[in-house]
């Protein structure tokens, strides 16, 4: 490897907050830039020296304003994903079933609105990684590569 620099991959997280009755908390992006428009889950990049887990706890607060408690956050699915022109990215999707706090809108500047969907008929809308990855995590997949060639 002389000569080339090393590879270095963007790492993202997502909370898949699950309510009593197995919904899970959806957001509709705005004026962010990116797939504006569609259904999300909480989420976003890792900072400089914060774990996966700080990351995901971080994000779900900032997002929902829903406090994650240091075991309540399982991890579900990591996904290796890549679309052509972007950097690739590694994506860790932790489940939670329980929260301090009631979910709601925090972030209305880059946030439409928040409601609870069935996991199982996502609407059409939806973030196709993340779809994705929320079908092959209730299939038992803890891993999956999207959007390679």
């Amino acid at each position: 490897m002389t000569g080339t620099a090393r590879h270095r991959t963007i790492v993202d997280v997502h909370a898949l907050l699950f309510d009593g009755v197995g919904r899970v908390l959806l957001m509709e992006r705005a004026n962010t830039g990116y797939a504006d428009g569609m259904a999300g889950v909480p989420s976003g990049h890792l900072e400089a020296g914060e774990s996966v887990l700080e990351a995901v706890r971080r994000e779900t607060f900032q997002e929902v304003g829903v406090r994650l408690g240091e075991d309540a956050a399982r991890f579900v699915h990591v996904s290796h994903r890549c679309k052509p022109g972007e950097d690739d990215r590694v994506g860790f999707f932790f489940a939670a079933t329980r929260w301090a706090g009631e979910p709601v809108n925090a972030e209305p500047h880059k946030c439409a609105r928040i409601w609870w969907h069935a996991p199982d008929a996502l609407p059409s809308n939806t973030i196709d990684y993340i779809a994705d990855a929320i079908g092959r995590m209730r299939g038992g997949g803890a891993f999956s590569v999207h959007g390679w060639r």
